[in-house]
């Protein structure tokens, strides 16, 4: 488990940035679950627990700026 300040990734910010809006529309219209809170948590409660205590315990470094 990190604990601490998260490693920023460039490539992953950028990429998150440009996923367009028309995909997502498709993905909504077609799976019921995509983009609904809690369905993470049906899913695979698993790595939901895991992500929930990860954000807990760390930070982002561009929080320190803010």
């Amino acid at each position: 488990m990190k604990f601490g300040i998260r490693k920023p990734s460039i490539r992953r910010s950028i990429r998150a940035r440009t996923t367009g809006r028309a995909k997502r529309a498709v993905k909504r219209a077609v799976l019921p679950a995509y983009g609904r809170k809690g369905m993470g948590w049906v899913k695979s409660p698993r790595r939901a627990a895991y992500n929930k205590a990860y954000h807990k315990t760390s930070f982002s470094l561009w929080k320190l700026f803010k």
